[in-house]
């Protein structure tokens, strides 16, 4: 028998930008393989949470996904939807929404995010009192000049590979002390679970380095520097196989009409951020366009060369979003138009 630490991980109740919990159970296993089926239920105060009143505060944490913890020994990072006691999903649950059981839609999700310095409450590279030089030369940049953060994203690619997560990249992004991953799952819940994860270790470790990440859409505010969004590349069957740019353009036109429904759901405070500059679509707008970064749904030129066939970008999710939110809100869509 060997004792594991079983490192049970949810989203709270907070709006409106929920964050992630977690605690950790010990338990006795022989010959533990890392199922699903190997776990239990467990259960929290969600009165803690802004998930139930202190006269009936358990709420359930019921597993859905589980990978290695490469942080520690015979530990293992269990993702959770939080139920009721009856096993209804709680309204907080973004992954109950999900309509994607047979896995047919495809994600690709770029997060974005600020690293920030705990002492200075400021990103990495910005003097006190000041700015460092404009934007221009942080973008995939390479040295010490231009690049800040740099030892903690490797080694968060590197947990996050080890943790069998699909990770996919890491670049600079835009902003000085901006950062970019992908991650890439087939099945619109494993993106969410694998997002979520990989935000997990990395808010965790930035407890080592007197860290913190901001996902805020527009940390520094109405000044001439980017916000952070996270884009959703998504495909289904008839978004990879149909060779026709008619039904591209129909998908894309059932988009219109719903924009509010969308935006609602794709992050707070992203009025700040989607103003039509800084590579974004005006959030009062609705435009697709063939490799254009300045529209709402990008139309990526590969999907074209190859005869769209492919995928299709949405540029508009703030990198505060919940990934379970965003991805159940256009699989809707796009439906809605086939």
């Amino acid at each position: 028998m060997a004792k594991i630490k079983l490192e049970y991980i949810w989203l709270d109740g907070y709006e409106p930008t929920q964050n992630l919990r977690s605690k950790t159970k010990v338990e006795e296993h022989e010959n533990f393989k890392g199922t699903l089926e190997e776990l239990g239920n467990w259960s929290f105060d969600g009165s803690s949470t802004r998930q139930a009143e202190g006269g009936s505060s358990d709420c359930l944490l019921v597993p859905v996904a589980i990978y290695p913890d490469p942080t520690r020994i015979n530990g293992w990072l269990v993702m959770c939807e939080v139920m009721f006691a009856d096993g209804t999903p709680h309204p907080s649950n973004g992954r109950a929404t999900i309509d994607d059981d047979n896995d047919d839609f495809w994600f690709g999700f770029e997060q974005e995010y600020f690293i920030m310095d705990t002492k200075t409450l400021l990103p990495l590279g910005f003097p006190v009192g000041g700015y460092p030089a404009p934007q221009g030369m942080y973008y995939c940049s390479v040295g010490g000049k231009n690049t800040h953060g740099r030892k903690l994203v490797e080694e968060h690619a590197d947990l996050c590979i080890a943790a069998g997560i699909n990770f996919e990249g890491i670049n600079q992004e835009v902003a000085c002390g901006q950062w970019e991953f992908q991650l890439f799952a087939k099945g619109a819940k494993k993106a969410g679970d694998e997002i979520w994860v990989a935000r997990y270790l990395l808010d965790r470790l930035t407890e080592k380095y007197g860290y913190y990440i901001e996902y805020h859409p527009k940390p520094l505010g109405d000044t001439d520097w980017n916000g952070s969004g996270m884009h959703a590349n998504f495909s289904n069957n008839v978004l990879r196989t149909c060779g026709d740019q008619a039904t591209y353009e129909r998908i894309c036109e059932a988009f219109r009409p719903v924009t509010a429904e969308h935006i609602a759901v794709y992050g707070a405070y992203n009025e700040q951020r989607l103003t039509g500059k800084h590579e974004t679509a005006s959030i009062h707008d609705f435009s697709y366009g063939v490799s254009d970064r300045g529209c709402s749904i990008r139309i990526p030129l590969m999907t074209v060369q190859k005869g769209w066939k492919g995928w299709l970008e949405d540029r508009r999710p703030a990198s505060n979003g919940d990934p379970y939110k965003i991805a159940a809100r256009i699989i809707k869509t796009v439906n809605s138009a086939l």
